[in-house]
């Protein structure tokens, strides 16, 4: 098991093949995917898949999302961090994305924010990236509301697949100039 980095909390680490119920679970539930195009997972292998694609990015970008395990009891809780992002998206292209996705009996804990925090630290800190994006359906207001709590920047209102997304940024000026950043390095 390769830890990436850590939260007062939280390992993350990478996706192994072995967390394919757990990701089930959290993919199969309707709820997980309201705003993610309501098209959760009907078969184990279609999380199997999806590992082995996250797997793959590891290997060509060095980064891909991370899974989040509780410190104490060692359960998987979702997975969040960062991705290369190489295809279009919002005329954007070879960027880092910022992302997080809970099992739903860990929703309203402040993960989501403790895992974006750390995964800016992680852009920033050892990537040393110049920005990291993030965008999230407009009727998200959870997840509008972590992007914001971790000094994500709002620019606009774009559509993808014919939903209007809200689309975040943050460059390395703004997380050398955050407050909640600066009091941690």
């Amino acid at each position: 098991m390769k830890i990436v980095t850590e939260t007062e909390r939280f390992f993350l680490r990478e996706l192994l093949p072995e967390d394919a119920d757990a990701l089930f679970e959290l993919d199969a539930d309707p709820e997980v995917h309201r705003y993610l195009g309501n098209n959760p997972v009907t078969e184990k292998k279609q999380v199997e898949k999806a590992i082995s694609f996250i797997r793959k990015q590891y290997k060509d970008n060095g980064i891909g999302r991370w899974a989040i395990v509780d410190k104490k009891t060692g359960e998987f809780i979702g997975w969040g961090g960062l991705k290369f992002v190489t295809e279009p998206t919002h005329n954007h292209c070879n960027y880092y994305d910022l992302g997080y996705r809970l099992l739903r009996k860990h929703w309203g804990k402040g993960i989501g924010t403790e895992v974006a925090e750390a995964s800016l630290h992680y852009a920033f800190g050892v990537l040393n990236t110049e920005a990291v994006y993030a965008m999230a359906d407009c009727r998200n207001k959870a997840s509008d509301n972590i992007l914001k709590k971790v000094g994500m920047r709002f620019i606009e209102t774009f559509t993808l697949d014919a939903i209007p997304h809200n689309w975040y940024c943050m460059d390395k000026a703004e997380f050398n100039r955050h407050k909640k950043f600066n009091a941690i390095l």
